[in-house]
Order: structure tokens, then C-alpha cells, then sequence
């Protein structure tokens, strides 16, 4: 195989030119792993296509020679999806990127997929418009990633997730065939929507080089609420109000736990806390507002309601630009928080909301009996039923057991993958979030559409 691997490598440098395949110590620790930083383990070599000819030049050649295949695109993933096992070449889009052509008439954005998440929210607000998907980890994270896990962010209960904000795309297969279904329509019909193939699949089924995104109008002004609240009864029913009061202009509802709070505020090193005392919940509700001045007496007259019905224990509207990033700078640093604890692993999960405190009280139990002292951090995007869970372990030998305790009790109404996919991490838990046909239809997919297994072998299934 060592024979093969270096006649492959030098094919693919032919193919590609200078800096097109890196090997050794030119690669670089950082494409060594995700953001877990588990199992890390340096590929066998790097390969960075600048277009989707190269990249399905690179495709053909592996799947000639047998060539496993990591993609890899900002690495900020946490299920271990693209973090490569021994002998695997990682396949990496950094130099597929660029803004390919945005139609304002028709609310659509035409994208290389290695481009970050941050750059197409800048180019959609050049012309007035926005692309609605969202998260923390905007400046990293490319739409690739976005698409190949059907990410989810801060929006999903306005926009939903990233399938719905896609509508045509294109996609090399295992084989290095180009399958172009760059549709820019709304409504099409016409046939199978392949796109599905290939997003939320993790790279297992093809690898995603362009995409037409949808956009919408860019709201005029996001207003900003900080709630606080006694209980979780009362944190749903700040979700019902809002939604009745808000309706479509409801861009964002953040839930944190006072643990996460606690830990995000002294971590971060704030100086100002929001509130005079601590409470057990937190809110960061975003109003989407077309008139901010009218939007903005709607949403004090809401918070007016909730403070004398109980719903909210404490509640601020941000006056500024700048208080508003304070409060959401302690939601959006998770992703940068969870690397500084030791040993790092998160949970996103999903379920119903009538289940979460439930739930959480029996992990809570379960994780104070089989790992005394150990925190769990909780926060996440209530009004779409998606929590996660972090936490620093003081020995690996503890992931087994605490995945026993968070996944374990949600088999048979919970998912153990919300927005993050399943990846490697995660493999051993689908079978609680899936039926056995499911599964199976799964597996003929892979098998009809990457005979070899070269695409992301390990993941998913």
C-alpha cells in the first residue's frame, strides 16, 4: 500500500501543482483533529484542490487506488467527523472559496463551499440581504461544513436548519463523477431533489464544492433581550409569549442554565454583570425589527407582561450595539470556552421540550453518583429543542461513562445528534436515534454511491 500511496501522491501533485499536496511536518497540527481534539492523528498527506475539476481529479485517482479520504473543511466540528484515522489523506476545501455570483432580484447567493460562514453574511449584506444561518463559529466554519452536517445555529427557530436555506448545489462523488444541480428556483419538482444526498450526510455520499444558498431581507435593526428566570416552567413559558407576541420577527431564543452562565461570565472575564443577583435560567431573545421604533415599545411591552405575570424574574432591552455583543458574546464563546477546559467533550442533543427537565434531572443524578465533583454545563436553542451539555473530564476513561449516562437516556424520544451530525464520535449511539430499516436504507446509499468505502470510512455509519 506504502508503493501505492506514493504513486498516488505523486499523481495528485502533478495534478494539483505547488502547494496542492503537503505531507509531514508542512501539514500542520491543526488538521490533525476537530475542535474535540480526540483520537487526533496526523493524515498521511494534505491535499487542497482550488476547483471542483481538481477536486474530483483527487477523487478518481483515490478511488483507483483505494485511497481513504478525510474532508475536511474549517474544523470546528465536534463530533470527531474530520478529524482523519491512520493511513487517511485529508482531503481539505481551504482554497475552495469565493463568492461566485449574488442575484438580489432573486435572493440568491451562488458559493465555492471552503468559503467561511462570515464571509457570505458580508457579501449578503452588501446588497441589503442576509443569509440566515448562524452560529458562533462563524468566522471558521465554511459552508461546506455547514451543509455536509445540516448545521443548525442561533436562527433555526425563525429560518430553520441549513437543508432549508439551500437550493441547488454541487457535489463530487467517491468516483470523481460531478453531479451539478446548481438550481436557483424555490419551486422544482422536476425529478428526485438530490441535494438531500448530500446535505446533513457528512461527506460520506459525496463531497459539496458549490451551493446556491437562499437569502432574505436583512431586518433593519435586531433588538436584543436579556431575561432572567426563576424556573424552568417559567423559561417555556417565556418561549410561549414571545412567540405569540413576536410571531415571525423572533429571530433567536438562547437558553442558559446558571451553571453556564457562571462559568461563560468568569471565564470571559466580564466585569459588569447583567442583573443585580444570580437566577437559575437565562434568555437572550433577538427581534428581528422592521420599524425599531415601534418594534422596539413592543418588545419593553412584552418584557413589561412577563415581569409582572412571573414568567421573568429580570429583564433589559440592550441600548447599543456594544451591550448588545456583552450579552451575546456569553452565549457565542461555548465553542472558544470549551477549549480551555481539560479534556473537553460536549453533547448535542436533541428532544422535546415537555421532556428536558426530566431529563437533565436524571443525567444530573446519574452524573453526581458515577462521576462525583465532575460540572455540566448546560445551554442551548430552546425554542428547536436542541441542549448542549460540557464539560472538562480529569481522565478519558471517563467519556465512556458520562456518554453512557447523556445518551442512554434519551433511547427511544431524543436524538443524539441535533446539529453537529454523528461523525466518529458517535457511531456506536445512532441505533438510539434510528430505526433498523433506516439504518439499513442508510447503508444501501452508501454502498450504491461509494462501492469502495473511501469516503469518510468511520463516520456516521
Amino acid at each position: 500500500m506504502v508503493e501505492t500511496r506514493e504513486r498516488l501522491l505523486a499523481s495528485l501533485a502533478t495534478e494539483l501543482g505547488a502547494g496542492g499536496v503537503l505531507t509531514g511536518a508542512d501539514i500542520g497540527v491543526r488538521h490533525h483533529s476537530d475542535w474535540t481534539r480526540r483520537n487526533a492523528c496526523a493524515p498521511c498527506a494534505l491535499v487542497r484542490p482550488r476547483s471542483t475539476a481538481e477536486l474530483a481529479a483527487v477523487l478518481r485517482h483515490c478511488h483507483a487506488a483505494g485511497q481513504p479520504v478525510v474532508v475536511q473543511g474549517g474544523l470546528t466540528g465536534l463530533a470527531g467527523g474530520a478529524t482523519p484515522r491512520a493511513g487517511e489523506l485529508a482531503l481539505s476545501l481551504e482554497r475552495l472559496t469565493g463568492i461566485e455570483e449574488v442575484d438580489v432580484p432573486g435572493a440568491t447567493m451562488r458559493v465555492l463551499t471552503g468559503t467561511p460562514l462570515a464571509v457570505v453574511h458580508e457579501a449578503a449584506a452588501r446588497h441589503g440581504l442576509q443569509f440566515s444561518l448562524d452560529l458562533g463559529a462563524r468566522g471558521s466554519c465554511t459552508i461546506g461544513g455547514n451543509l455536509a452536517t445540516n448545521a443548525g445555529g442561533n436562527r433555526v427557530i425563525r429560518y430553520g436548519m441549513a437543508r432549508e436555506l439551500v437550493l441547488g448545489l454541487e457535489a463530487v462523488l467517491a468516483d470523481g463523477a460531478v453531479v451539478s444541480s446548481l438550481n436557483a428556483m424555490l419551486k422544482n419538482n422536476a425529478g428526485f431533489d438530490l441535494k438531500q444526498l448530500f446535505i446533513g450526510t457528512e461527506g460520506t455520499l459525496g463531497v459539496i464544492t458549490r451551493a446556491v444558498l437562499r437569502l432574505h431581507p436583512a431586518p433593519r435593526e435586531r433588538l436584543t433581550a436579556f431575561v432572567a428566570c426563576a424556573s424552568f416552567e417559567s423559561l417555556v413559558a417565556l418561549l410561549g409569549e414571545s412567540r405569540a407576541a413576536l410571531g415571525g420577527q423572533l429571530g433567536s431564543f438562547e437558553a442558559m442554565w446558571d451553571d453556564y452562565f457562571e462559568f461563560a461570565f468568569a471565564a470571559l472575564g466580564l466585569a459588569q454583570r447583567p442583573f443585580a443577583r444570580r437566577h437559575p435560567y437565562y434568555a437572550l431573545i433577538e427581534l428581528e425589527s422592521l420599524e425599531p421604533r415601534g418594534d422596539g415599545e413592543r418588545l419593553e411591552a412584552l418584557l413589561g407582561r412577563l415581569l409582572d405575570n412571573g414568567a421573568a424574574g429580570d429583564a433589559l432591552i440592550a441600548r447599543s450595539l456594544e451591550e448588545s455583543a456583552r450579552l451575546w458574546r456569553i452565549r457565542e464563546a461555548a465553542g472558544e470556552l470549551i477549549m480551555k477546559l481539560p479534556l473537553p467533550v460536549a453533547y448535542d442533543i436533541s428532544l422535546p421540550i415537555s421532556r428536558m427537565a426530566g431529563y437533565l434531572g436524571q443525567v444530573r443524578a446519574a452524573t453526581a453518583r458515577s462521576l462525583p465533583g465532575l460540572p455540566l454545563y448546560v445551554f442551548g436553542h430552546l425554542g428547536d429543542g436542541n441542549l448542549h451539555l460540557v464539560t472538562g473530564l480529569r481522565q478519558m476513561a471517563d467519556a465512556a461513562v458520562l456518554d453512557d449516562i447523556v445518551y442512554g437516556a434519551l433511547a427511544g424520544y431524543g436524538s443524539v445528534a441535533a446539529e453537529h451530525g454523528i461523525g466518529s464520535l458517535k457511531r456506536e449511539w445512532l441505533a438510539t436515534s434510528r430505526l433498523p430499516a433506516e439504518i439499513a436504507l442508510m447503508r444501501t446509499l452508501k454502498s450504491a454511491l461509494d462501492p469502495r468505502g473511501i469516503l469518510n470510512p468511520g463516520r456516521v455509519l
